[in-house]
C-alpha cells in the first residue's frame, strides 16, 4: 500500500555483511511484510508454500518459492526438516520464522543453526527459558520482575490443582504451561466448575502444543493487557521500544492494539519498560521480543499493580503500531541483528511520536458467534488511507486450514482520538463479498464512547457484546437507492420484453403511474423489506453506497455487505434445513460427541464439539426434544452445511 512505510527510516547505509538471501518460514501477511523490508534492503527472498497456498500472494511476491507439503500446517509449515531443506536447495543463508508456526520452537531454531544457516530470532536457550510459562515465571521472580500470584508446581493431579485453585481464591485462570495465542486458557469463577474447565484446557493444550500441563494464576477482575517491545543484540545491548495496549480481546485473542497505552504516566512507563529490559537481559535475549504484563486497572495504571505474564520470543502481530510511533522498521532491525550488527539505536535515541492503533480484519461473522467464513474473495477492497498489512488479494481464497485473518489495518496520528477516528473510518471502507468479515464489528467497537475515553479492560468486548454483535442493518438511504435501482431494472425489463404492467405490481408492489410516494418490496439478505421511496429522494447524489451488480446486487455500507434482490429471485428466503437440524457451520473435525441417537436433550445442552480454524465450537440443542438422527463420530471430518444431528421437538 502506498504510504505504508511513511514513518520508517533506514537504520544504516549499505548492507555490508548483511544477509543476502532469506527464506521465510511462514505465510500470509507476515511473509509479505518481511518480503517488503528484505527487498528494500536488497535481500533476496524465498517463500515456502503448501498445496492450499500454491497461488498465495507471498508466493507471488517472493523471488523464489518452494512447495513443502499438503495443506494442513502439521504436514507443511510445521515440518522443520522440509523448510531447512528448502533453504539449502535455494541457497538461502538465513531463515526468518515470522510468528506462529515454528517461530518459538527452540528445537527448530537449533536445527537451523546446526544446518549452518542464520536464525533470525533469539537464541534457542532463550526460547526454551521463556517457552514454559511456569519456568519463565520462576526465572522472572529470580530476576526481580514482579509476577502474579499463582501455582507453578509439578504436581498436576486434578486434586492438587483444585486445592491450589481453592487456596488462591476464585476467579482463577488455568493456563497451558506451553500455551500461547489464547489457546489452552480457561477462566473459572467457582469451584464446582473447575474440573470441567481443567479437562477442556488440558485437551486443548495437548492438541495445540503436545503438552497438557497447566499452571494457575489469580484472575485479575479489572485487567489490562500491557506489553513492552524489547530488542537485544549479540553485543550485550538491550533496549525497549515502549509499550502497547492489547486489552481489547475476545476469547483471549487480540482484536485492537494501540501504542502507547492510554492512561500510562511517565513514572509507570519507566517502571514497566525497565522491568521488561530486565526480563530480556535475564535470558540473554537477542532479536525482537515482547514482555507481556497484566495490570490491575481498577484504580488506574500503577507500577505496583502490573505483573509479568509471559514473554513472546518472536515478532508480534501488532508490531506495526510500535513502528508507527517510533519510526523504526523492526524487521530491518531483526535482519541487522541476525547479521551480527549492534542495535541501530541506543535507548536515549528512541522516543514516542504520536499515537497508532491497529485492528485485525478477520474472515468471520460476528453476528453468528464469530464463525470463520471461508471461500473465494470475489470482491475485496481495502482502505487506501491506512497502513494495510495483508497477504490476500481479490480472487484469493480463505481456506479452513489457517488463521482467517485477511489484513491488519493501522492508522497513526498526532492524538489518540484522531488515530481512532481514522481507523474507524478505514474499517467502514472495507468491502468484501461473499466472504463475511468483522469490519463492521471493528468500526462499532472503535465508536464506543467508553473505548474513546480509555475506560477499557480485557472484558470490554464481552461487557458490550450484545451491542457490538447485533446484525448490521442497511440505512434507509441505502434501501432507497436499492429500491431505485430495482425500479430502473424492472422498468427496462418490462419494456424490453413487452411485459404487462402487472409484472411490476407483482414483483415490487407498485404501479408505474402511482403517486410520487412508492412502496418497493425487496429481499435484503433473505428478509423481505418494504421500502417507501419518493421521486424526490431518488438519485440523490449526496450519498451513494458502493455496489456490485449481479443477479443480486451487493451494497456495501459501514464495513458490511448487503445482498439485495427481488423476493422471487432470492433462494435464501426459503432455503435452509428443516426444524431441529444441527448443521456444521464450517468445515472441521468432530472432537467430541456428547449425545446418542434416542437421547432426550434440553435446550442449550451440548451435543457435539467441532474443531475448526484452531478453535473449538460447541453445537447445542435448539430446544427440548429427542435426538432423532446422529451423523457424527469423534474424529470424523465434516463439511460446511453437513447435517450432523436432528432434534425432534418434545411434545407439549
Amino acid at each position: 500500500m502506498e504510504g505504508a512505510e511513511r514513518h520508517l527510516e533506514p537504520a544504516h547505509d549499505g548492507v555490508r555483511g548483511m544477509i543476502r538471501s532469506l527464506l521465510i518460514a511462514n505465510r500470509g501477511e507476515i511473509a509479505c511484510r518481511i518480503i517488503r523490508t528484505a527487498r528494500a534492503m536488497g535481500v533476496r527472498t524465498v517463500a515456502v508454500y503448501s498445496d492450499a497456498d500454491a497461488n498465495a500472494l507471498h508466493v507471488r511476491q517472493a523471488d523464489e518459492a518452494v512447495h513443502i507439503g499438503p495443506s494442513p500446517a502439521r504436514e507443511s509449515y510445521l515440518v522443520g526438516e522440509r523448510i531447512i531443506a528448502a533453504a539449502k536447495t535455494t541457497g538461502a543463508e538465513a531463515i526468518h520464522p515470522g510468528y506462529g508456526f515454528l517461530s518459538e520452537n527452540a528445537d527448530f531454531a537449533q536445527a537451523v543453526i546446526d544446518a549452518g544457516l542464520v536464525w533470525v530470532g533469539p537464541k534457542p536457550a532463550s526460547i526454551r527459558a521463556m517457552g514454559l510459562k511456569d519456568a519463565a515465571k520462576k526465572l522472572m521472580q529470580e530476576a526481580g520482575v514482579p509476577t502474579t500470584p499463582g501455582y507453578l508446581g509439578e504436581d498436576q493431579s486434578p486434586e492438587r490443582l483444585k486445592a491450589e485453585a481453592d487456596a488462591i481464591g476464585y476467579p482463577v485462570l488455568i493456563k497451558a504451561v506451553a500455551g500461547g495465542g489464547g489457546k489452552g486458557m480457561r477462566r473459572v469463577d467457582a469451584g464446582e466448575d473447575f474440573a470441567d474447565a481443567l479437562l477442556s484446557c488440558q485437551r486443548e493444550a495437548a492438541s495445540s502444543f503436545g503438552d497438557d500441563r497447566v499452571l494457575l494464576e489469580k484472575y485479575i477482575l479489572s485487567p489490562r493487557h500491557i506489553e513492552v517491545q524489547v530488542f537485544g543484540d549479540a553485543h550485550g545491548n538491550a533496549v525497549h521500544l515502549f509499550e502497547r495496549d492489547c486489552s481489547l480481546q475476545r476469547r483471549h485473542q487480540k482484536v485492537i492494539e494501540e501504542a502507547p497505552a492510554p492512561g500510562m504516566d511517565p513514572a509507570t512507563r519507566a517502571a514497566i519498560c525497565a522491568a521488561a529490559v530486565k526480563a530480556a537481559r535475564a535470558v540473554d535475549y537477542v532479536g525482537a521480543g515482547t514482555i507481556e504484563f497484566i495490570a490491575d486497572a481498577s484504580a488506574g495504571l500503577s507500577a505496583d499493580r502490573i505483573w509479568f505474564m509471559e514473554m513472546n520470543t518472536r515478532l508480534q502481530v501488532e508490531h506495526p503500531v510500535t513502528e508507527e510511533i517510533t519510526g523504526v522498521d523492526l524487521v530491518e532491525w531483526q535482519l541487522r541483528v541476525a547479521s551480527g550488527e549492534p542495535l541501530p539505536k541506543r535507548q536515549e535515541e528512541l522516543s514516542i511520536n504520536g499515537w497508532a492503533i491497529e485492528a485485525r480484519l478477520y474472515a468471520e461473522d460476528p453476528a453468528k458467534g464469530f464463525l470463520p467464513s471461508t471461500g473465494r474473495l470475489e470482491h475485496l477492497a481495502l482502505p487506501d488511507d491506512a497502513r494495510v498489512e495483508t497477504g490476500i488479494e481479490a480472487g484469493d481464497t480463505i481456506s479452513p486450514f489457517y488463521d482467517p485473518m485477511i489484513a491488519k489495518l493501522v492508522t497513526a496520528a498526532a492524538t489518540r482520538d484522531a488515530a481512532i477516528a481514522g481507523l474507524a473510518r478505514a474499517c467502514r471502507e472495507v468491502e468484501c463479498t461473499p466472504v463475511r468479515t468483522n469490519a463492521w464489528f471493528l468500526a462499532r467497537l472503535l465508536d464506543q464512547p467508553a473505548f474513546g475515553s480509555g475506560d477499557i479492560t480485557t472484558a470490554f468486548i464481552s461487557d458490550h457484546l450484545e451491542t457490538l454483535i447485533a446484525p448490521p442493518r442497511p440505512s434507509d438511504t441505502l434501501l432507497e437507492y436499492a429500491a431505485d435501482d430495482a425500479v430502473f431494472d424492472q422498468t427496462h425489463l418490462s419494456d424490453a420484453y413487452d411485459l404487462p404492467q402487472d409484472f411490476l405490481v407483482e414483483r415490487f408492489g407498485f404501479r408505474l403511474n402511482a403517486p410520487s410516494q412508492r412502496t418497493v418490496r425487496l429481499s435484503v439478505d433473505g428478509e423481505c423489506r418494504q421500502v417507501a421511496v419518493s421521486d424526490d429522494a431518488l438519485h440523490d447524489n449526496s450519498y451513494r453506497p458502493s455496489v456490485i451488480d449481479g443477479p443480486r446486487r451487493i451494497y456495501f455500507e459501514d464495513g458490511a455487505a448487503f445482498s439485495v434482490a427481488p423476493p422471487r429471485f432470492d433462494a435464501s428466503a426459503t432455503g435452509g434445513a428443516a426444524d431441529g437440524a444441527i448443521l456444521s457451520p464450517m468445515p472441521g473435525r468432530v472432537i467430541a460427541v456428547e449425545a446418542a441417537a434416542g437421547d432426550s436433550v434440553t435446550k442449550g445442552q451440548k451435543l457435539l464439539t467441532l474443531e475448526a480454524m484452531k478453535m473449538e465450537h460447541s453445537l447445542v440443542a435448539p430446544f427440548d426434544g429427542t435426538v432423532a438422527e446422529l451423523n457424527a463420530a469423534t474424529g470424523g471430518q465434516v463439511s460446511e452445511g453437513a447435517l450432523l444431528a436432528r432434534i425432534e421437538r418434545a411434545e407439549g
